[in-house]
């Protein structure tokens, strides 16, 4: 079964429910339809009237829950929900008002918080940073993160690399420039991030342009600290790096370059050094070999929060609900 066939009948086996806040674009509301058409989740969006009426146009979002923040029962709950996580960070009564009706992302997260659904989708026309600064200060954190994160699923139409054709790609939406430490928790909850999702082991690379100690540089050994670090702290996954990308996927190269190593000729998961290489390595993948791209999914939040690319289809964000909805299934 493929990836994307998988988790959407892992998702119908115990349906969430999933906020989208984005009812100003109609991307929206076509994975919407499909999602609903299918029965893979329950959804909730978030918008006026007006919105929902113009961005929906001849499509069947009728199973949908539609909530207008401005006259739904709930928003005073919310509000004041929100001054009471924030005011010890001098905000008023008024600014979380004007905070929960001004972006619907706010919304979303205060109706989480307070379980009224288990996850939210956003990032189609908004950036990262909108959708995850309201997250964090208000769904915030999983006990134990050592950092909030984000990958892709990378699934690759007729590749045998991989598990047949699957990747996880981290980060590729969120850390700039990672220290050693971070990459290798970059490495750690990618590597559980494959393992829930695609359900198969693991084999995780830590990407750099030398392999094991071929070139001398403060950014190679960055990466070579990460691996030492990422092994020390996750031992139940197999980890292997510095190493080259074809090294790290093509058995071939692998036995050349790094004999001896688990991971070389056979990862799944690909970390890259920098969030530079990762959004280049991933919008490259999805362009010129037609892969399906996940995400970006985000690691480490006590509740599914998924961002998009703003470059996303609509069956894109049908994709990341499903996933969104799976994660909700895992976390209870």
């Amino acid at each position: 079964m493929a990836f994307i066939d998988d988790i959407k009948a892992r998702a119908k086996s115990d349906k969430k429910t999933i906020i989208l806040p984005e009812s100003m674009d109609r991307r929206t509301f076509e994975a919407a339809a499909e999602i609903l058409s299918e029965d893979i989740a329950d959804l909730i969006i978030i918008g006026k009237p007006e919105e929902i009426e113009a961005n929906s146009k001849g499509l069947d979002v009728s199973k949908a829950t539609i909530i207008n923040p401005f006259t739904y029962e709930k928003t005073q709950q919310y509000i004041d929900g929100f001054y009471e996580l924030r005011k010890a960070k001098g905000m008023t009564p008024e600014q979380a008002r004007e905070s929960l009706l001004g972006d619907y992302m706010y919304y979303a997260c205060m109706m989480v918080k307070m379980g009224d659904g288990d996850g939210i989708v956003s990032g189609a026309c908004h950036s990262t940073a909108n959708t995850l600064r309201p997250s964090l200060q208000i769904i915030k954190t999983k006990p134990g993160t050592k950092l909030v994160s984000a990958f892709f699923v990378m699934v690759i139409p007729d590749c045998t690399l991989g598990y047949n054709g699957t990747f996880v790609f981290g980060d590729c939406g969120l850390n700039q420039n990672p220290t050693s430490e971070e990459l290798a928790a970059i490495a750690g909850s990618s590597a559980e991030s494959f393992k829930a999702l695609v359900g198969a082991d693991p084999m995780v690379a830590m990407l750099s342009y030398s392999t094991m100690g071929s070139a001398k540089h403060d950014d190679v050994t960055k990466v070579a600290e990460a691996t030492k670090i990422a092994k020390a702290d996750y031992p139940q996954f197999k980890i292997d790096g510095e190493i080259q990308a074809d090294a790290a996927m093509v058995a071939s190269v692998g036995a050349s370059k790094a004999p001896g190593s688990e991971v070389a000729g056979k990862a799944n998961v690909l970390i890259f050094p920098n969030l530079d290489a990762g959004n280049i390595g991933y919008k490259l993948v999805q362009r010129l070999a037609k892969a399906e791209a996940y995400g970006p999914m985000c690691q480490g939040i006590a509740k599914p929060v998924n961002d998009l690319s703003r470059g996303c289809s609509s069956k894109d964000i049908a994709g990341v609900i499903a996933i969104t909805a799976v994660q909700a299934q895992m976390q209870g």
